[in-house]
């Protein structure tokens, strides 16, 4: 459009200039100024133009679906394929080229190497020529010669020796000239055998040529009539585009037109627009605070949200809290009221014997929302076991005292308790059963505490505790207080009441925590304990104290007997780790027999078996009370954390969640009525003295003595055996 404008400026330029050449005078002056003016107005709609197609070029304004645009694409891609089809013939051609020219250059070398065999041939020719005539010559002069060798030979022979001798030599030199003669003749006729070669070969290679030549020429007939053919197209294509181009740029200056009309009306709106940027400005500068504003009020509020759900969470966590304690509370007297056997597991604290590196490493840990789950990773997967009460190895003795001495209380009222400790070698059962000196474990405590009861209540009960302390020693029963050489038999109480006794087991009869002490230390150093691989004073017997608690209300006459069992088991062990030999090997084989006896037991009573095989092992016929469902029951499962004792722990706590789900149905409690008559008499006497008619355990005959150790304790006047 701009081109155009310029066109018609000229024009009007030129026509100014006829005007001014033709007319004179005030009209010509008067057209002048029209021309000037309306040529004015047309460099100003130049301008506006040129403006205006600026800005057309920098907001890229596109027609969208516009046939010409569609026509315009579809030949700009026609004359893509022209001009590739033009590049594809441009490098037949290049090809074609350089094939002529390799042609062309094998051609000079074959003329080359004919004109080299030429002039070879021609001196060799040359050669064999002038060796021709200097034969010739030679022959010439030597036919020449004969008549004076002729007549010098006559001459000769009749003359010297020396002549015949030179006769010789000539005639020998004869014979060799001839002979090369023949040779020079024999090498001719090669030669010319060479020549005639030569001449079959240069016109086999001149018709080659020739050939070579007929196919250039065809060739490049071929490409100018296939350039020839590419120009006429793309002619045509030229052509066809320029014309659709005309068509478009028309189009293109009805499109410009039309677009100018849109900017005359564009211009109302464009005022709009910039009235709504400027208001928009203002806005945007007042942004700042606004925002600022708007975050304080949404922080506030998210404060005040995040203070509101805190505190819900609070009231909420000690909603759960409360809830939780609740069902523990609710679950333990489901338990009790079914009779299962309670299970708590304690976990003990890594030492130095376990050594350092990834075996070393700690594979248990805990829920912290609760107590009685506790997760083992095994062989790179967690598992998870619930138990009633889970002890980490951060708990004290008394954590764990305070959790059982409700069972160990309700041994006063009446009722058989039982208290037995399981897991591996090393895990620490004794100890949690023992304990040390300085901090005694569940047997020191739990009779601390009956004793503490005892005097609580002693202004309206009267109570006698006697202690017994046995052990099975490779499926035998050894009294640690007696004779630990003699073995025992468990048998039935022929009052008809069921109730299992050991006939001839000593038993003390305690009045003080000294009396303990030096229980526990006798019995003690009776055990049998031996080094192994696995632990260094490992247990070989299962440890039993028996704690007998008798008790008669003075106002209503009521007698109980309760029974507390406290056992120490074994520990499981691997006879391959534990590296046992010898008497080593058969106690591991024993204690391993009876547990397993154990496990069946276990087995059979979470069956619901009509037999439940208690015979199978001393261990489970003398804790046949304690799991018949005639006591309450606790195990504690005792395990290692360590890497390298995973297999055994988790065994442990597989066993342990087996026997949480026995159950052994509700306790009955041992409790019966004395006649008024005899209890006044009662009331006189000790109570210790009326004991003995209602002991669960011992045999109605006389109880043996125990030998130097119990007359040393009678002697100090603070322990002294039951009298029978």
């Amino acid at each position: 459009m701009v081109e155009n404008l310029k066109e018609k400026l000229l024009d009007q330029a030129q026509e100014v200039n006829r005007l001014r050449s033709e007319l004179g005078g005030t009209d010509l002056e008067k057209h002048r100024n029209l021309l000037v003016a309306e040529n004015e107005h047309l460099k100003q709609d130049m301008k506006s133009c040129e403006a205006q197609l600026q800005k057309l070029k920098k907001q890229h304004v596109k027609c969208i679906d516009c046939e010409h645009i569609q026509e315009n694409a579809r030949l700009q891609e026609r004359l893509a394929q022209l001009q590739l089809e033009v590049e594809e013939a441009k490098g037949r051609l290049s090809e074609l080229d350089l094939e002529v020219q390799q042609k062309t250059n094998r051609l000079a070398e074959v003329e080359l190497r004919l004109k080299d065999s030429l002039a070879e041939k021609a001196e060799e020719e040359e050669r064999l020529s002038r060796r021709l005539r200097d034969s010739q010559e030679t022959i010439a002069s030597l036919k020449a010669q004969p008549q004076q060798i002729k007549y010098i030979i006559k001459t000769v022979e009749v003359e010297s020796s020396k002549t015949k001798q030179a006769l010789c030599e000539t005639q020998s030199r004869n014979q060799h000239l001839q002979e090369q003669v023949e040779m020079q003749r024999q090498v001719l006729k090669e030669m010319e055998q060479q020549l005639q070669k030569s001449q079959k070969i240069a016109a086999q290679l001149r018709a080659q040529i020739m050939l070579y030549e007929s196919e250039l020429e065809q060739a490049h007939g071929q490409m100018l009539e296939e350039m020839q053919n590419m120009e006429d197209d793309k002619n045509r294509a030229i052509e066809e585009a320029f014309a659709r181009a005309q068509v478009e740029m028309k189009a293109v200056h009805e499109n410009l037109a039309g677009v100018r009309t849109n900017l005359l009306t564009l211009q109302p709106a464009l005022r709009t627009l910039t009235n709504d940027y400027n208001s928009l400005k203002r806005q945007v500068r007042d942004f700042p605070l606004l925002l600022q504003e708007a975050l304080q009020d949404a922080r506030a509020e998210i404060g005040q949200a995040i203070e509101e759900v805190n505190s819900t969470n609070r009231e909420l966590l000690k909603k759960y809290r409360r809830e939780l304690q609740l069902r523990k509370k609710c679950h333990n007297e489901l338990v009790r009221l079914k009779g299962n056997i309670r299970v708590f597991g304690r976990v003990r604290p890594i030492t130095k014997e376990d050594g350092e590196g990834p075996e070393a490493a700690n594979s248990v840990t805990f829920d912290p929302d609760d107590d009685a789950i506790l997760h083992l990773m095994h062989k790179g997967k967690q598992v998870s076991f619930e138990l009633d009460k889970v002890f980490s190895p951060q708990a004290t003795q008394q954590d764990v005292f305070q959790e059982v001495q409700a069972l160990i209380t309700s041994c006063i009222d009446g009722y058989n308790v039982c208290i037995f400790a399981y897991g591996q070698t090393g895990a620490g059962k004794t100890y949690t059963m023992e304990g040390t000196p300085e901090n005694p474990g569940i047997n020191q405590r739990a009779l601390q505490l009956l004793f503490s009861e005892v005097q609580r209540k002693a202004s309206d009960w009267g109570y006698t505790i006697t202690v017994s302390v046995a052990e099975i020693y490779n499926e035998a029963l050894r009294d640690l207080l007696g004779e630990p050489q003699e073995k025992l038999d468990i048998k039935l109480c022929p009052d008809g009441s069921g109730q299992l006794y050991v006939p001839g087991l000593t038993e003390f009869q305690v009045q003080s925590v000294d009396d303990i002490n030096k229980v526990f230390e006798f019995g003690h150093s009776n055990r049998v304990t031996e080094y192994t691989s696995l632990n260094e004073h490992s247990s070989r017997s299962h440890a039993l104290l028996i704690v007998t608690v008798r008790g008669l209300d003075y106002s209503t006459g009521l007698r109980t007997t309760g029974k507390l069992n406290l056992v120490d088991l074994a520990g499981s062990e691997r006879v391959g780790r534990s590296g046992a030999e010898g008497s080593r090997l058969r106690e591991a084989q024993y204690i391993n027999k009876s547990l397993s006896a154990l496990g069946d037991v276990i087995y059979a009573l979470r069956a619901r078996q009509g037999h439940v095989p208690f015979r199978n092992s001393k261990l489970t016929y003398l804790l046949q009370d304690s799991l018949s469902g005639d006591s309450k029951t606790l195990m504690m499962v005792q395990v290692s954390p360590v890497e390298k004792n995973t297999s055994e722990t988790l065994c442990s706590l597989k066993f342990a969640e087996r026997v949480r789900s026995v159950e052994l149905g509700p306790v009955s409690r041992r409790a019966e009525l004395v006649s008024w008559s005899s209890q006044e008499h009662l009331e006189n006497d000790s109570p210790v003295a009326a004991q003995p008619s209602i002991r669960s355990h011992s045999s109605p005959r006389p109880t043996r003595r125990a030998g130097s150790f119990r007359r040393k304790l009678q002697t100090s006047g603070k322990l002294r055996p039951v009298p029978v």
